[in-house]
């Protein structure tokens, strides 16, 4: 990349962005490209977005390819999909890397009786990759946040158990710990 055409600053802050979109192992490689290309845009504009991004998103996947070689067959984000697909199974509306908590309400309101809403943001992905947290948000079908001692927040937290994925309720949320390390098919 050429830093001296973008600065420094500019290249490392497009390289992270880069790296959390490709491991966050939910968005396409056309949802990865687009969001950079608007990123490069606004914070590089005088950099050729289609010789740019392109190139950050193949320094990102080969750099998590390489790493993903050294990862167990079954990676705690699997764990995490098995506790999602039971959630699921149990009449849960379940949304994965959403923009915001609007586009959740509306899918939960799109399903006649569900049990609840478990759902996750992009952001709340990216942070999983950096900082190995991953902040579940947990609804009652009305929208109202589950509260500790309520039977579908403890229902929640024992499948994480379960699933050897540590998890506490903290602030309306869900914080689960988590060592993000999704395989990606860009």
């Amino acid at each position: 990349m050429a830093e001296q055409v973008i600065g420094e600053r500019t290249a490392r802050e497009l390289r992270g962005l880069a790296r959390v979109l490709v491991r966050s192992g939910y968005a396409d490689r056309g949802a990865v490209a687009a969001a950079l290309t608007e990123a490069v845009q606004e914070d590089a504009p005088s950099a050729d977005p289609a010789v740019l991004v392109p190139e950050l998103v193949d320094e990102a996947l080969t750099e998590l390819q390489a790493e993903a070689a050294t990862w167990p067959e079954e990676t705690e984000p699997d764990r995490l999909d098995a506790v999602l697909a039971e959630l699921e199974s149990l009449g849960l509306v379940v949304v994965r890397y959403t923009s915001d908590h609007h586009a959740a309400r509306e899918a939960l309101e799109a399903v006649e009786d569900p049990k609840g809403l478990v759902f996750f943001t992009d952001t709340d992905i990216w942070h999983a990759v950096d900082f190995g947290m991953l902040e579940l948000k947990v609804w009652h079908p009305d929208t109202a946040n589950v509260a500790p001692g309520e039977p579908l927040l403890d229902d929640v937290l024992a499948l994480l158990h379960e699933r050897n994925l540590p998890a506490t309720f903290d602030e309306g949320r869900i914080e689960v710990t988590i060592n993000w390390q999704r395989r990606t098919q860009l």
